[in-house]
């Protein structure tokens, strides 16, 4: 049985209304202007790979709110499910993303990208190249869970190698989190 409880939408309501009056800080949000995302993974950025037939594009993402101090971010997209390895898999990697930017176009995760901001860098996916590579589970698998998690930074560069695996940015990064915010795309076949 489901209860329902109508003042709960009034009052968060109002609970954001005075939040934007008293200038309260906003929390750190990751998002796709791709609503699509909301429900499921469409064809234009799944791989064109291992069986899948998508696009192969990385989705459009902005966020706002980030924490005060930010001087770069890390933005990455990951597979938790992914069963064929006791670690999951990374799937895109990008770090050294300048404090003044807040989103990345459709396609920006093409090997040598020029929609990427300038010294910003793609660290090396489990598919073993700097550049996106869209999601592919296996037949039959429950969708899998792909995590895309954006990371404030409180440095400017991070003292990582070129073409740095998923696992050693995000594990250097730790060392100068401001704060992070995810949102998370389901997709099976």
């Amino acid at each position: 049985m489901k209860v329902s409880f109508p003042w709960r939408t009034t009052l968060l309501a109002m609970l954001g209304l005075h939040a934007a009056q008293t200038g309260a800080a906003q929390a750190f949000a990751l998002f796709s202007p791709d609503h699509r995302l909301l429900t499921g993974m469409p064809e234009i950025y799944i791989a064109n790979a291992f069986g899948c037939a998508g696009g192969n594009t990385s989705p459009p993402l902005a966020w706002r709110n980030a924490p005060a101090g930010t001087k770069s971010f890390v933005l990455t997209l990951f597979d938790r499910d992914e069963r064929s390895t006791p670690s999951g898999w990374w799937h895109w990697v990008v770090y050294d993303l300048p404090a003044g930017t807040d989103h990345l176009p459709l396609g920006a995760g093409v090997a040598h990208s020029t929609a990427l901001p300038h010294d910003t860098l793609q660290g090396r996916t489990d598919l073993g190249t700097a550049a996106y590579h869209g999601p592919c589970p296996a037949k039959g698998d429950p969708p899998h869970r792909y995590v895309f998690t954006i990371y404030s930074l409180g440095v400017a560069q991070l003292p990582v190698a070129a073409e740095a695996s998923g696992a050693m940015v995000t594990s250097t990064a730790q060392d100068s989190l401001l704060g992070k915010a995810t949102f998370v795309a389901h997709y099976g076949r």
